[in-house]
Order: structure tokens, then C-alpha cells, then sequence
């Protein structure tokens, strides 16, 4: 059963994947376009990428899943930690008749998206990490919280009406679990691990960030396929807050073309290519 949106090209829809029901939402894309998932964060649900998603869906086959025991999908019998919530990507792609994809996330969602390339490394074609979090720089959890309250102040006002009811389902005892498996994440290492085109993209206001040329220089250490953004004036939440920016960056990063800023974009954010790996596929002009 599915049911549409209200002036939106995503239809909402449910399946069930070993046992718990996944609720997701799914636009077919132009004919043979490629797939792109977008992957939410910690304690939310795919609500608040919609901004992004219905940005991109008019030229991929788009995926919007509320991943096992977030959102509005079932619960597992306890909280999935980060190789499980990859493994749960997989089977979730799987479901839907998938074999390769790219991977758009936010936050924690940058974590699951390298661990299900740790894990398929077959199946990811590139991926972009919307301020991937997690690290020693979001520890402990005190810290973590403060960094929070930090960046709700930096929010759209229309975030908390999505953000609020859904930390409220996922509730305390999923939120230290989760967090527990967050801190125990090699997510750097796996970062770093990556050998497919992938797109960073940092918000300049973002308290659980480092800074950007903090990022640049562990970034330049590596001989990786990496391309670092930066979105003047955004915080943690870039997919919901400058929807515009990300999709156009992520547009032009897909087909291989030089990141410009998007002057058609709303408002006074830029955004501005800050690092670009050496193996990358060449631009195209």
C-alpha cells in the first residue's frame, strides 16, 4: 500500500525486513536513472531530508527509508548498532530490488553509510557525507548534548516541529544504547577506508564539526577520493536548512563537474570546495 504526499514526487509506502516493519518513501525517478538513498541521523527519521530528497528525485530513483527502530518503523528488540544499521541498509536495498546505489546521509547517517561500504563494497557507487558525526569530537555524551544545544539554536525554527517528535519515540534507553555503539565506531578509519568518489559536505556554523581546515588537514593526509564542501551560514542539519545548496552541490558532484556555488539558491549561503583528492574521475568541462 502507498499513499503520495501532498504536492511532493515521493510516495510514502511500508515493507517488512526480518521481521519489523520499515516505512519508507520512494520516488521512480526519470526511466533508467540511477538510485540514491538518503540515510538520517541519530534518533530521527527520514523526515528531515525530505528538503533535499524531493530536490534530487526529479533525477534519481529516490529512497527515503525511517531505518529499523527509528521513525515511524517497527522496533527491533533492542537498538541497532552501527554494523547492524548498515547490514539493515543492505537488506532494506535488497527489499527494493537494489544492487548498487549511492548513499546520501547526515550525521550518524555518514557512520552507516561507511560501515555498509566496509561491508558491500561492491554495492556503493559514490557517497556523500553530510556532516558525518560520531567521533572523538562528539565525546563523551555530555559533550555531545551540549553540541546539540548549540546547534538547535542555529536551526530553522521548522526543525524542531520534525526533530522533537521524533527523539521522543526513539526514547533514553535507545539513545544510550545508540550512543554506546557510536563512540565504539572506528569512524574515521572507516572514513579514510573509502575507494569510491565521495562528496563531504560541512556546515560553517556546526558545533559537532571540527573546524573546516582542521577537516582539510587530516583530509590532505590521505591520498583519498574526496571532494570537502563547505556551506557558509549552515549548521548540523544542512539536508533540512539549505536544501538548495546540498542538492545542487551533490548534483554537480554526481555528473563530475567543478562544485559552484548555485546562484539561483535562496539566501546568503555559499558554498565552496575547500579540498579535492587526486584519484577523483577528472572533471568534466
Amino acid at each position: 500500500m502507498s499513499t503520495s504526499l501532498p504536492g511532493s514526487a515521493l510516495t510514502e509506502h511500508w515493507t517488512l525486513i526480518d521481521g519489523v516493519k520499515v516505512f519508507y518513501r520512494a520516488s521512480a525517478g526519470p526511466p533508467g536513472a540511477a538510485t540514491m538513498m538518503h540515510v538520517h541521523g541519530f534518533g530521527l527519521s527520514g523526515r528531515y531530508l525530505l528538503p533535499t530528497a524531493e530536490r534530487l528525485s526529479g533525477q534519481f530513483r529516490t529512497l527515503v527509508p525511517d531505518l529499523p527502530g527509528f521513525g515511524r518503523s517497527g522496533r527491533p528488540r533492542e537498538a541497532l548498532d552501527v554494523p547492524e544499521l548498515g547490514a539493515a541498509v543492505a537488506a532494506f536495498l535488497d527489499d527494493r530490488g537494489v544492487e548498487s546505489v549511492t548513499l546520501v546521509g547526515n550525521s550518524m547517517g555518514c557512520a552507516v553509510i561507511c560501515e555498509f561500504a566496509h561491508l558491500f563494497p561492491d554495492r556503493l557507487e559514490r557517497a556523500v557525507l553530510v556532516s558525518p558525526a560520531g567521533g572523538l569530537h562528539n565525546q563523551p555524551l555530555r559533550r555531545a548534548v551540549q553540541q546539540l544545544a548549540q546547534d538547535g539554536i542555529r536551526e530553522p525554527l521548522g526543525l524542531i516541529r520534525v526533530a522533537v517528535p521524533d527523539y521522543v519515540r526513539f526514547g533514553v534507553p535507545s539513545t544510550m544504547r545508540t550512543f554506546r555503539a557510536l563512540t565504539r565506531y572506528p569512524a574515521l578509519d572507516r572514513l579514510l577506508a573509502l575507494h569510491i568518489p565521495t562528496l563531504v559536505v560541512l556546515g560553517s556554523e556546526d558545533p559537532l564539526m571540527p573546524a573546516p581546515p582542521r577537516v582539510k588537514e587530516v583530509a590532505s593526509r590521505f591520498e583519498t577520493r574526496v571532494v570537502l564542501v563547505v556551506i557558509d551560514g549552515a549548521a548540523h542539519a544542512v539536508n533540512f536548512s539549505h536544501p538548495g545548496e546540498l542538492a545542487n552541490v551533490t548534483r554537480r558532484f554526481m555528473a563530475d563537474l567543478p562544485i559552484e556555488d548555485d546562484p539561483e539558491a535562496p539566501g546568503k549561503a555559499r558554498a565552496y570546495e575547500i579540498y579535492r583528492g587526486a584519484d577523483l574521475p577528472p572533471l568534466r568541462t
